[in-house]
Formats: C-alpha cells, structure tokens, sequence
C-alpha cells in the first residue's frame, strides 16, 4: 500500500422492497492499488447486520463478471481487497469509476447492492505519442507563427491527469496552450524571433508534459527543427471540427469521413499531407487517415457499450513544413446486438408442496448492455405453472409460488425463464430452471373396491389364503407405504381376529380357522389401510366373507324311526289298489343348495316288483294289485342320497305287511328276526359302557369317604387340644375384599346336623365371585353363625344350619 494516507468515504443508504426481500445499498470509496487483504468496510457494522446472520446464511459475494477484486471476510464481517484494482484498466476515463456488486444471504433470501467508488491515484505520467517530432519552418516565417505539437497523454483523472506543459529552451519559440471545451489542451508552439537558416540550421528543443500530481510526473518529447526557405502559407481545414456517426456493427474499411484542407502556396510548398496527430488510448489502432485524400476509415471494430464517441486530431503538412489542424469527433451508434444476460442469484432445487403462495423460489438479476429500447428488458415463464415472475426493483426480478403445489399432480417443473429486449429485432435469451416438488403427507390410502366379497368353502385348512384387500396412497416413498390393520370387531361375540388375519405388508386376508356353513354363512369385519406419514392417514373398507357349502353331512332319517328292540311295520291291505301308498320316507340334509336335494332309490326289497319309491318325494306306493300270493312279511330297504359331489347317502329299513287284520299281522311277526349283528354290537357295547360308569362310580365313592374320615379325625384332635390356632392360608388362597392374586372361585357346600360330628363338607365347582352366598330362607348372618360354634359342636343342640355355598378365589 501507498504510505501516504488514503482516505475511504463511507456511504449507506438502505431501500425495503416488498415480496419478502430486503435490498440495501452501501457505497464505499477506495483508491485504486490497494495492497491485497486491505480492508475495504466493515460490511456487517455498516448494514447493522450480526456477523452470526453472515454465517447462518451463506453470504457471498455476486458479481455480474468474472472479474472479483472484492472478498467478503464472513469471520470479521469485513470487505477485503481480493485483487490489485488499476482504476485505469477497469474504467479507463470514466468517471467516476466504481465496482457493483450484491451480496447474497439465505434462509431467509436476502440481497444487498454495494458500490465500491475507486478513486484516482498518480501512478501514470504523462506521455507523448512519439518520443520525437520533426517540423520543417521555412526561415521566412513571421513572429507568432504557430506550429501545433502533439499532445501528451495522462491516464489518470482529476488532479492527477495533464496539467502543463514547458518548453525549453526560449530562444526562438515560446508555448501557448489553449483550453478545449472538452478539457483537453492543444499545444502550440509560437515563433518568438525569426529564423536565420545560415546561423542555425537545425534547432532542438524538449517539450515537457507535467501532471498536477503529488509527487509531481512528467514526460517529455523531443522537436527537431529544420530551418527552410521561404513558404509563408500553412494548410487550412474547412473547418476546425468535423462530426461524424457510424454503427457499431460497421465493418472495417468503412469510410467515416473526409477531412479537406487548402493551401495558397504552390508546387511543393502547396502539397498537403494528412496525419492523425493524437488520439486518446482507446481509440489507437480503430481509425486511419489517407494521407493524401484525407479519407478517414475504420480499421478496427468498434463496440457501443466499450465507446461511444471517438476524439481523433488531424494534422495537415505541407512540403514547406507549415501545418494545420482539426478535430474529428466520431459518434458511435448504438445496434441491438446484445442478448439480455440472465444471473441466477440463488435458487432452491426443492420446494415443499405445502409452501405458502408467494414463497421465493429463485432471485435473479438481468442485464443487457444496450442502450435505451435495445437495453429494455421484459421477463416471461413458460404458460399453465403455478409460479409468477416479480419484479423486486430495477433488473432484479423474483420467482415466486402463484398458488398451492400437489406433488402429485406435478412433482417437477421445468421453470423455462425468457428475457426480451425491446430493440428491432427484439433479442432474447432463456434459461431453465428445474425444480423438484417434496411431498408431504396429504392422501389417505384409497382402497381399489369400497367394498370387498369373498367366498371360501367351509371345511378349509386354517391359515388359508382368501383373498387380497389392496389400497393405494398418492404420496411418495414412506407416506405412501401403506399397512394393512384388522379393526377390532366381534362375529356372534367372539373377536373377528380369531376367524380371520390380515397381512400387515400385503393385504393377503388369512382364515385363521376352519368355517362350517352349517354354524356361521357369512360374516364381515372392516380392513384399515394406514401409510406410513407422520401423522399417518388411513382409510377403511367393508370386507364381507360368505361360507360356500360342502357336501360334508349325510342325509338323516327323520320317519320311520329305526329302533334297535321295537319293531315297527306298515299294513298293507290285500284290498290295496295300484298306487296305494304304503308310508313315506322323509329325510333331510343340513347341508344346502344341490348338496341337499334328496332323492330316493328302492335298494332291496322282498318283492321288487310290488312296490316303488318316489324319486323325489320318497313314498312308498304298491305298483301292481296285491293278491293272496304275496307274502305277508315285505322288507324294504330304501337308500335316501343327495346331490353332491361326491354325494352322500343314508339308508334306512321299512317293515310292510300285506294283511286285512291285525291278529293276522301278529302271528306272523312275532318270529321277525331283527340283524343278529347289529344286535349284538349294541349289546356289547351297552355292556362294555355299564362296566366302565360302575368302576369310576365305585373308584369315587371309596376316595370321597376316605377324604371325610380324614378330616373328621384331624377336626377332632385340634378340638380337643389346647394348641392356639394359626391360620394357615394355602398357596392359592384369596381375601373377601378381592385384593389376592388367585385366579377361580370354588364353592363350598357346608351341611350341619344337630351333631357336628356328623357334619360334612363338600368341595362345589369353580365360580366367579369372592363373596360368601347364604341360603336365603336364612335369617342368621354369618357372625351369628360364628357365634353359635359353640353350640353346634355340643351334642343334641336344638340349632339346625342350613346348607350354603361359600365361594373362594383361588
């Protein structure tokens, strides 16, 4: 850094914008060569901001160009010198010079604008374009001839740029400078005293250009005179200043002016030469002159936004060394040939789908280097999106929501943002922004059916597959993973959970147990699908199961009713016409549907040809007239089946007989003999069923009486002992307040007599209470009971005690 001292000026002005953005301004002033790290501002002071906000929210540093000189310091809350500033390579005369820039903070967006002004130091000394001029002055020529000399040139600015010039030495000539409009000075050099080409041919003077810098710079050129003769006329422009415009899209080789100067004198001293005699910086290598038309073209390409106007000074000289001059101004015009430049300066990749209406999405500055209509830039996105573009303040413009996001209707949006000059033709550019749609947890799972029916067979396997309940939820990843909840409910008061499951994962319906339509024909239960948000969204559905009948019961004989020792038969008078019916048989089948449609077939029969069976109805009906020939003793055996598949069948044996009488009918059954085998099976089993009831009858009866002598013997001894009595309370004992721990109830049935030796006691079932139960029609209370012990334990007490159950938790 320089060591004299640089003052830095601190300017602050701060702007609230709406749309939820705040832009401030800040201007500083710096000179140019600070060293790098030189502090520039204390950022976060001078915005009021905590240096904690800087780094909570990312501050950075936006520029428009690749070029950063400055650096945020997020530590300190400092503005550094990142890069060497050379106030002349950055703005060259421009005035006054200054960096732009934003500085960007996030959660929430936040952007300031800060101008940084650098200021001019004297590290540029004046310059001439040529270290050396050469002029040809005829020896004629007069007192106060002027002779133009080229400028010298000052990249610097205010104080520190071209303040004077000096000649040395006098002798002859002097310096005259004149003040142009437009600040720059012309120099002239003025014949003081004539010349004498016989004293001295060749003259040599220096011209200095000093600055009004501190320290002061200079540069210097050397003029070489050769004395001619005589040529008394100098050349003379048309006029002193020629204007002129071209595009800036002109192509080199344009002709951009002629420039005209005459001359009075004749032959050589008449002959005129052009010249460009200075020119500022940026216009070096854009112009040339013909030296002998005075044709001024373009030799470069020229751009609007680097210049706007070009300055050129032109000598005309001619053979006898006298010259003229003019100056050129060349106005360059402005092209539409910019496109608008799209800065995005900070955007979010994803956004919620519940975020509110106007939430920032995107902030970003445009800029088109144009000018006027072609600088004018317009902003667009693309139609049917539920997103705006504003315009938070000159160039800046913010993305923002235009109404409520649904993942699922969208979960990506191509954002394509276009930018249009107004120029002719309009120019534009665009970019694409990619947003992603987050979900959040806003659909309950929707089942395919509103209600599901499914059939199963009875008899089924437990564990059985029935069928699958299927829901889908909108949302993505874990809110749509959807569950699958049995809700609790009860089928004729037993949980549904004990007849049906549900997979958690797949919806798969489960039979738990094995159904029998003849119990339950159908039943429903409702299914609950839940996601996995947080909180979790759920639905529910009615599935109804529906029993299908199995051929799994066989007919059942209701008439006639098979006894095993009466004997039952149908008469039959020998009277009987065709189609006499004789009895019916009538059956039914618990099953349902085709498994119990019945029909009956004839089997066996004493005399096939008398008798038939109604397929359908089951009567027994004579097919031909009886006559004395038939047997009076008819056996029919009749098969009832049913209609499933496989069917089932019972059978079942109709005793007829053909007589006009009953005594008839007597005398010859009483010799009917029944099937000898299935009479003795019963037999054997009735006896075999007799034995085992009298062994465990007996078995009891010895236990019970061995258990009361028992207990009458030790009643006896604590009677007569002194012993003080401990009450013992077995392991599965409970208190009558219901405070224990045991599990049943056990009845106890007490029975006294007038000798309490002869009481009994008796173990009863289990019960569900633990409260003491009396018989009614007592009018003793237990206490009293207690208190007559006493007397009950005494031999001929006239006090009875009626039975009660004493019931004990256990």
């Amino acid at each position: 850094m320089l060591d004299r001292t640089m003052g830095r000026q601190v300017l602050l002005f701060i702007s609230v914008l709406s749309l939820g953005s705040v832009l401030g301004q800040i201007s500083y002033s710096i000179p140019e060569e600070m060293a790098k790290g030189s502090l520039v501002g204390n950022i976060a002071q001078d915005l009021g901001l905590d240096v904690k906000r800087l780094k909570s929210g990312k501050a950075r540093i936006f520029t428009r160009d690749s070029a950063e000189y400055i650096e945020l310091n997020r530590e300190r809350g400092a503005l550094l010198i990142k890069e060497r500033i050379d106030r002349e390579a950055l703005c060259r005369q421009t005035t006054p010079c200054a960096l732009h820039f934003q500085i960007i903070l996030e959660n929430p967006m936040e952007f300031y604008s800060i101008t940084i002004e650098i200021t001019d130091i004297n590290d540029n000394p004046p310059a001439f374009e040529t270290s050396d001029v050469q002029f040809k002055i005829s020896e004629s020529a007069v007192s106060g001839a002027t002779f133009i000399l080229d400028r010298a040139t000052d990249a610097d600015v205010g104080e520190n740029t071209l303040k004077t010039y000096i000649l040395k030495p006098t002798d002859n000539f002097s310096l005259k400078i004149n003040n142009q409009a437009d600040g720059s000075k012309n120099v002239e050099m003025v014949l003081e005293k004539p010349l004498d080409r016989e004293k001295n041919e060749l003259l040599s003077l220096v011209l200095t250009a000093v600055d009004g810098g501190d320290p002061q710079m200079s540069g210097t050129m050397q003029i070489l005179i050769t004395v001619l003769d005589v040529n008394d006329n100098a050349p003379v422009f048309t006029q002193p200043v020629y204007k002129a415009s071209v595009k800036e899209n002109a192509a080199v080789g344009t002709v951009v002016l002629t420039v005209t100067a005459t001359d009075a004198d004749h032959g050589s001293n008449g002959r005129i030469t052009y010249s460009i005699s200075s020119m500022l910086d940026y216009a070096r290598g854009m112009f040339e002159i013909n030296k002998e038309s005075g044709e001024v073209r373009l030799t470069g390409n020229i751009d609007y936004e680097n210049a706007r106007n070009f300055q050129i000074n032109i000598r005309a000289s001619d053979d006898g060394g006298l010259t003229g001059s003019c100056k050129v101004i060349v106005d360059v015009l402005d092209v539409n040939d910019n496109t608008p430049n799209i800065h995005i300066m900070s955007k979010s990749n994803v956004i919620s789908e519940d975020a509110k209406p106007n939430t920032v999405v995107t902030m970003i500055n445009i800029d088109d280097a144009d000018s006027g209509e072609n600088g004018k830039v317009q902003c667009i996105i693309n139609d049917n999106i539920p997103f705006v573009m504003k315009s938070s303040s000159n160039n800046f413009y913010s993305l923002v929501t235009d109404s409520e996001l649904d993942r699922e209707r969208d979960s990506e949006y191509n954002i394509s943002v276009t930018c249009s000059d107004e120029g002719v033709p309009s120019l534009s550019s665009s970019v694409t922004l990619t947003l992603q749609i987050s979900d959040v947890n806003d659909n309950a799972p929707v089942f395919e059916r509103s209600s599901y029916e499914a059939y199963i067979v009875e008899n089924n396997t437990p564990g059985l597959s029935v069928f699958t309940v299927k829901a889908r939820d909108a949302d993505w990843n874990q809110n749509a993973r959807v569950s699958y909840i049995l809700e609790d409910s009860s089928v004729n008061g037993v949980p549904v959970s004990s007849y049906v499951s549900v997979s958690a994962d797949s919806g798969v319906i489960h039979a738990v147990r094995s159904f029998d339509y003849e119990q339950i024909k159908d039943f429903h239960f409702r299914v609950k699908a839940q996601d996995g948000g947080s909180p979790p969204l759920s639905s529910n559905v009615t599935v109804k199961i529906m029993i299908q009948d199995q051929n799994d019961n066989a007919p059942q004989v209701l008439y006639p009713v098979q006894t095993g020792g009466s004997l039952v038969a149908e008469m039959v008078p020998r009277s009987a016409d065709v189609g006499y019916l004789v009895t019916k048989v009538v059956a039914v089948d618990v099953d349902s549907g085709q498994n119990a449609w019945l029909s009956y077939k004839l089997q066996k029969a004493t005399d096939r040809v008398l008798f038939e069976v109604g397929l359908q109805n089951g009567e027994i009906r004579t097919i031909r007239q009886v006559t004395d020939k038939d047997a009076v003793k008819q056996r029919l055996t009749v098969v009832v089946e049913d209609n499933g598949q496989p069917s089932r069948s019972a059978t079942v044996n109709v005793n007829v007989a053909v007589a006009d009488s009953f005594p008839e009918v007597l005398s010859e059954f009483t010799d009917f003999t029944h099937d000898k085998e299935y009479n003795d099976n019963l037999t054997f089993y009735l006896v075999l069923a007799l034995a085992v009831v009298s062994f465990l009858f007996i078995t009891c009866l010895v236990v019970i009486i061995s258990v009361k002598i028992y207990r009458w013997r030790q009643s006896r001894i604590l009677y007569h002992s002194n012993l003080p009595v401990i009450p013992y309370y077995p392991p599965r004992y409970s208190d009558t307040l219901g405070t224990g721990t045991l599990q049943h109830v056990y009845n106890y049935e007490v029975c006294r007599t007038t000798d309490s030796r002869k009481s009994d006691c008796k173990f009863g079932t289990v019960g569900s209470q633990n409260v003491l139960i009396m018989d009614p029609s007592s009018t003793g209370t237990m206490q009293r009971i207690q208190s007559e012990k006493s007397i009950l334990d005494e031999p001929d007490s006239p006090i009875e005690v009626r039975p009660c159950c004493l019931f004990v938790r256990s």
